[in-house]
């Protein structure tokens, strides 16, 4: 009889397909899009990281939304040219705001709690 390797049991364990909505709402409160994100993997970040072409967090974290965010489609919501026009043009606490969901920081405590960490 064959037993499972570790691994396997492991992979198998999750599912990369599962997204997490985030509503994006403008000042006024009405929503501006719906961002898709599922799990992100070590080659996600790898490769945000390659694209950003620096060590630079800010860059790296702006690049994965680029690289992670989906419609409700499943279709990619930006480019990865668009992360320098984000950062440019976006206010910085909204793009926080995106990229702690991306990141899943927050979903279980608040960000007071957060910081204190």
């Amino acid at each position: 009889m064959a037993q499972n390797r570790t691994v396997d049991l492991l992979v198998g364990a999750f599912d990369l397909n599962q997204r997490r909505k985030f509503e994006l709402k403008n000042a006024e409160g009405k929503k501006v899009v719906d961002l898709f994100f599922k799990p992100i993997t070590r080659a996600d970040r790898k490769k945000a990281q390659s694209l950003s072409g620096t060590e630079e967090a800010l860059d790296i974290s702006t690049q994965m939304l680029c690289q992670m965010a989906e419609l409700e489609d499943g279709s990619k919501a930006f480019a990865p040219a668009d992360a320098p026009k984000l950062q440019r043009q976006l206010p910085e606490t909204i793009l926080n705001e995106i990229e702690l969901f991306l990141f899943g920081v927050g979903e279980d405590t608040d960000m007071e709690e957060a910081k204190n960490d």
